[in-house]
């Protein structure tokens, strides 16, 4: 990973590990290849600056959300905070790197002077012209690219690399060409070959999206066969590779870095066209600065001694402002828990399977069986409660209809018990000199002897309610002057008032029969004014 955490600052650049990134509050990006992103997704959670076609492609290639993504024009200084009051400010100033599209350098300035962050650059003259350089600024730190530091390594500039490839090619003007690229970059040499040689470059649609983003010629295409020239992936380009294209058509490889490469294959051809800039060119670039410390970015690769003789005297360090102490101390976390728990409250929640225990389970069943024991108990009567299970048809009836049963039946209703008779005395409406039960259904039915009203001067008047008074039996004592209709209503009556027990005990519709022969031979022997004839 190629980043750092400035010393005495909250400043990082291309540094992504937050748990060591400690005291760091502002992050910075120099440009997208992978070995500056190491640690950077779609999780990110905090204020980011890069340029405006990094920003693009860290949206569009790793997710990251555009709420923290802050790109700052090139060219240009802005002003940035550096404690959660503004009291500090600091100002950057972003530097074509000359690397890859959208790459830059990072020049700081602040409590802390002057620093130059190159990220991944190749030099040109035309950088000491920018005007952020051009005022004569001391620059106290430059964190420099070394990848091609090495007096041994001489690697020629990318003019005469283009020149080179294009020589090349000349000499095998029927094949196709095969170009070994990263992901990132060399996008002006592909423009520079289909021009040259009056030919599509066939790219992939991820390429052909950022070469219309830069607004390059309109020489690349997705078709396959439309172009002798193809940008391919460089760990594509192998033997196995090469084998299959030369089947179908004659083709070389190409592979423009400044890396050492054994060509597995006589028809891959290795070009030192690099991106990064050269011993010599490092040497002039750092003559012209003469920065105060040389810090390599590369820690892999030191090359302090290589600069010695270009740097001006050292100055003390400076001391931070409490207000930014008080901001690098401070909690980070709090925009990013917030952050975090929006993004989990809009993501649909997956549910796991859900184990329950043996044990609980268990309970649960036996639980289940007594609240359903206690139900089935409530709903039917206990065999200890009599009167529950001797319910009279009529009480049955009041207790289900009890609004019918008051209006439509205002009649005695007979309860049984097991050991009396009781007459729950409501308002008559019927005749209550009426017999409703004859001598013989009483005696078959062993209710005894009726019970007849008082008669006196005290006893009510006819047809109205009045006391009922037994002799030898609780039930209402009913005029023995028998009509054929009250002989009638009585055997109905008798069917119906029957207790429970009664009909357990062995009366039948046997019974029943028997006594509606008897009053059909009493209707015979009964005259219209009811006198009788046998």
């Amino acid at each position: 990973m190629n980043g750092v955490v400035i010393p005495q600052t909250p400043i990082a650049v291309d540094f992504w590990s937050l748990r060591r990134a400690g005291t760091a509050r502002l992050f910075f990006l120099s440009h997208m290849h992978s070995d500056h992103t190491v640690g950077l997704s779609s999780t990110w959670a905090r204020p980011l600056y890069c340029s405006p076609i990094t920003a693009h492609l860290l949206h569009r290639h790793l997710q990251v959300s555009k709420q923290w993504i802050r790109a700052l024009e090139i060219g240009e200084s802005h002003v940035l905070p550096l404690d959660e009051t503004g009291q500090e400010t600091m100002t950057v100033t972003l530097i074509d790197a000359n690397h890859c599209p959208g790459s830059v350098m990072f020049l700081f300035e602040g409590y802390f002077g002057t620093i130059l962050y190159t990220g991944d650059f190749r030099y040109t003259p035309s950088m000491l012209k920018e005007p952020a350089l051009t005022l004569g600024k001391q620059i106290d730190t430059l964190y420099l690219d070394n990848t091609n530091c090495n007096p041994a390594l001489v690697l020629p500039s990318r003019q005469e690399a283009t020149r080179q490839i294009v020589h090349l090619i000349r000499q095998f003007p029927r094949h196709n060409i095969k170009i070994g690229l990263y992901s990132l970059g060399k996008e002006s040499l592909l423009e520079h070959l289909a021009l040259e040689f009056q030919t599509w470059v066939v790219l992939n649609p991820r390429r052909l999206e950022l070469v219309q983003l830069l607004g390059l010629a309109d020489v690349f295409t997705v078709e396959e066969r439309a172009g002798r020239i193809h940008a391919v992936d460089h760990t594509e380009i192998c033997h196995s590779a090469m084998l299959q294209w030369n089947q179908t058509h004659p083709t070389i490889a190409i592979l423009p870095t400044s890396r050492p490469i054994r060509s597995p294959h006589p028809g891959i051809y290795t070009i030192p066209y690099s991106d990064h800039s050269s011993y010599s060119e490092l040497r002039a670039f750092v003559e012209a600065l003469r920065p105060c410390r040389v810090v390599p970015i590369v820690r892999q690769q030191p090359c302090g001694e290589f600069f010695e003789d270009s740097l001006s005297p050292r100055l003390s360090i400076p001391l931070i402002p409490h207000s930014v102490q008080q901001y690098m101390c401070s909690s980070p976390r709090k925009t990013h828990v917030l952050w975090q728990l929006a993004r989990r409250l809009k993501r649909p929640r997956i549910q796991g399977v859900v184990f329950e225990s043996p044990e609980e389970k268990a309970d649960q069943a036996k639980v289940d069986r007594d609240s359903k024991k206690d139900k089935k108990e409530n709903l039917s009567p206990r065999p200890e409660d009599p009167e529950k299970l001797s319910l009279h048809p009529l009480q049955a009836r009041k207790q289900l209809f009890p609004d019918s049963s008051r209006e439509d039946c205002e009649e005695p209703v007979l309860l049984w018990d097991p050991k009396k008779m009781t007459t729950l005395d409501l308002s008559v409406q019927s005749q209550p000199e009426d017999e409703f039960l004859s001598a013989e259904t009483r005696e078959e039915t062993g209710l005894g002897s009726p019970l007849i009203p008082r008669v006196g001067k005290d006893s009510p008047a006819r047809g109205t309610q009045g006391s009922l008074v037994g002799y030898d039996s609780p039930l209402s004592r009913i005029s023995r002057d028998t009509h054929p209709a009250a002989e009638s209503r009585g055997l109905a009556l008798k069917y119906l008032l029957t207790p429970v027990n009664f009909f357990r005990a062995g009366f039948s519709s046997r019974n029943f029969d028997q006594q509606v022969e008897k009053y059909q031979q009493s209707i015979q022997c009964h005259n219209p004014d009811g006198s009788l004839r046998c």
